[in-house]
């Protein structure tokens, strides 16, 4: 029997399961209000990119872990690809005035962007360790997050890589405590440099890490002027201070050494 079996009943539609993805999306607004359908559509969507984001950080680790340089420039190549597309999205959200939205937004209570439970699990993944980012969230994700954190970071993982191709870092960064937060170091920053003057495709690999860090800094700027231009300086409807907390998390590099080393060429 071929091992191309497939079901002959499987549609497009069932294979998607479409039916059931057109029932998620359920404003509370009464009418409900025009642009509620819009604000939900786009925030499903930026979680089925997050989804899509972990399952692309976890095979581009396991890649450059493995040394596979074209799979590693590759998997990176798409991550930066969807974080474009996020930064689209923003278009999109702002065709809606802060009078449509405020049409509807009392009726969010206490939710809140804030409470992305994949948006942490992105930035655990990319090396973020810290407490007090998954604190406000159930403690069953708090545990999957504490998981992450544990192991290597993206950079970590790219650091394995370029050991594998002959570029040895510092034993104090390699055998260091994962679940503490990683910071620049000039050891690893010389290192960078002769791997971007002698190996061409090694330095390949990191201008991609570069490209990912510039595409969360871009998203991280387009949301935080999307939501001063929707709710100006109110605070967040999870209770943060909105503006404030998200302008708070601009201009940090992800992959600080591999912008260091700019100034350095």
């Amino acid at each position: 029997m071929s091992e191309n079996n497939f079901d002959s009943a499987l549609s497009y539609t069932s294979y998607l399961a479409v039916d059931e993805l057109l029932k998620l999306q359920r404003p509370l607004s009464e009418g409900p209000e025009h642009d509620e359908m819009l604000f939900i559509i786009i925030h499903q969507t930026y979680e089925l990119w997050f989804k899509q984001l972990i399952h692309e950080f976890q095979e581009a680790s396991r890649a450059l872990e493995a040394g596979d340089t074209h799979r590693s420039l590759a998997l990176l190549g798409r991550i930066r690809t969807i974080m474009k597309v996020c930064v689209t999205q923003v278009d999109i959200l702002e065709t809606m005035t802060p009078l449509q939205f405020n049409a509807f937004r009392g009726y969010l209570a206490s939710s809140s962007g804030f409470q992305s439970a994949q948006f942490r699990k992105v930035e655990a993944i990319l090396g973020r360790r810290d407490e007090k980012m998954a604190g406000h969230l159930p403690l069953d994700v708090q545990q999957e997050i504490a998981e992450i954190c544990k192991g290597n970071s993206i950079w970590d993982s790219a650091l394995v890589y370029l050991e594998k191709r002959g570029h040895m870092m510092p034993a104090s960064v390699m055998q260091r405590d994962k679940s503490i937060a990683y910071t620049p170091n000039v050891e690893v920053q010389d290192v960078l440099l002769i791997v971007h003057q002698n190996d061409p495709e090694s330095a390949m690999v990191c201008e991609r890490l570069v490209d990912i860090d510039e595409g969360i800094q871009e998203w991280r700027y387009r949301h935080v002027k999307m939501v001063e231009r929707t709710i100006g300086q109110k605070s967040g409807t999870g209770g943060s201070s909105g503006t404030k907390y998200l302008a708070s998390t601009l201009f940090n590099p992800v992959f600080a050494d591999l912008w260091e080393i700019r100034s350095r060429f």
